[in-house]
């Protein structure tokens, strides 16, 4: 499968560097090998990616460094691979402006799928503006400039934080969000544990929903998780 999608794999690790390379172009993606920050700091003045695997113990600019240098000048996914398997380095980084960690050692699946689907979330985002702006799943449409929600093309009243905890769901249709992300991302507070807030909201944004469309299921509860946007039919 021969794709028009450029990828920057940054890491000083040769065997690392060249698995990474090799998983990647078996999918058919075009695939150019950095082995530190300053080489990977002149790849991204030379060419233009879409995607970037990125370690952060790197010789010359750290990996924390180039993160907050391409969120200056790209959008693209940033995808951390690194041993520095430490809760606080996780947010950190996704703080930067990554948008995913993966953890060494790493399963080649995984980061198959990982790269997939933030291409795939990419792609639709870097639509032309008009379509930016409208987000669509099954009979449900939202608008983020108006922040207008019609189901079967009939409008629903919602709340301030029923709209976001809606907009991020249909955002990344794909993801599951636990509790403490949806608190965190609607309410821009500390989540301390009261799971109650969630799921009033959630409940009631569900009700809104089935009276517009009782046939379908549109939040979907991944039990001990949290909540994702059904992709039952």
């Amino acid at each position: 499968m021969e794709t028009d999608i450029n990828i920057l794999v940054v890491e000083d690790d040769a065997d690392i560097n060249s698995l990474l390379c090799r998983i990647l172009g078996r999918k058919g993606y075009n695939v150019r090998a950095a082995y530190s920050g300053t080489e990977a700091k002149m790849c991204f003045e030379m060419y233009d990616f879409q995607l970037v695997l990125l370690d952060l113990m790197l010789p010359g600019v750290s990996g924390e460094e180039l993160i907050a240098y391409i969120r200056k000048l790209k959008t693209m996914p940033i995808i951390v691979i690194s041993a520095k398997d430490f809760l606080e380095t996780k947010i950190d980084v996704l703080k930067l402006g990554a948008d995913d960690f993966v953890a060494k050692p790493f399963d080649v699946n995984e980061i198959e799928a990982r790269v997939e689907a933030q291409l795939r979330r990419f792609m639709i985002f870097s639509k032309p503006k008009e379509e930016k702006n409208i987000l669509k799943h099954k009979n449900m449409a939202l608008d983020k400039e108006t922040m207008e929600v019609k189901v079967n093309d009939i409008p629903l009243s919602l709340t301030a934080r029923e709209f976001s905890i809606l907009e991020l769901l249909m955002t990344y249709p794909n993801k599951v969000f636990t509790k403490a992300n949806l608190f965190e991302h609607v309410w821009k507070d500390d989540f301390l544990g009261d799971d109650n807030t969630v799921n009033v909201h959630v409940s009631n944004l569900r009700s809104k929903i089935a009276k517009a469309d009782k046939d379908s299921e549109y939040i979907h509860t991944v039990w001990g998780i949290g909540f994702k946007l059904s992709d039952k039919t």
